[in-house]
């Protein structure tokens, strides 16, 4: 019963409107917002999940290095945006992202959790970036908080999903049809 129940919750990672959640909600900087924002678009709801899910099927130091690399990063560049630093292929760059992130997982491939850290800072940054374009002014920091917290949950969830499904499975199956999941997901978001 378990293993099917997990086998359903796959296709719900590639389901959902692609909002891309970005400039419709500029101007509103409460924690609050901050924390609303990434699940209004599935483009940072599917990559936030699957650099927990990945770093799940790395294991070891990965479960806390890979989440909080991305964290760390996309702040980076949330603080990059918010000083006027311009970077372009943002939106492409996010993207693209959930395709490699899902790629990645469904292959299994043990990368040095170091490989791993830096790959998803190179994405964290376009994802903290293009938060950062949509806030300016005093209500900047407490935007950045919501988001911030709201993308260690999206990580717990995708690491969460991972140890459980390694487990129901018995095995990395079901992590990487999740994956696969993900890159489809993020390859019908391109294709939109």
């Amino acid at each position: 019963m378990k293993r099917l129940s997990l086998m359903a919750f796959a296709p719900l990672l590639v389901i959902g409107t692609p909002a891309l959640a970005h400039p419709e909600h500029a101007g509103h900087g409460s924690v609050m917002a901050g924390f609303v924002h990434p699940f209004a678009g599935m483009d940072h709801v599917l990559a936030m999940a699957a650099v927990g899910l990945w770093a799940a099927t790395l294991g070891g130091r990965a479960l806390v290095a890979v989440p909080a690399t991305f964290v760390g990063v996309m702040m980076l560049g949330f603080v990059a945006a918010l000083a006027g630093v311009t970077v372009p292929f943002v939106e492409p760059m996010i993207l693209s992202s959930v395709v490699a992130l899902g790629l990645l997982i469904a292959i299994a491939r043990q990368v040095p959790v170091v490989a791993a850290a830096g790959i998803v800072g190179l994405v964290a940054f376009f994802h903290g970036h293009a938060h950062g374009v949509e806030m300016a002014g005093d209500s900047a920091l407490s935007f950045g908080v919501g988001f911030a917290l709201a993308t260690m949950l999206l990580h717990a969830a995708g690491l969460g999903l991972g140890l459980g499904a390694a487990r129901v499975i018995r095995g990395p199956t079901g992590v990487r049809i999740a994956g696969a999941a993900t890159a489809l997901g993020g390859v019908l978001l391109l294709a939109n």
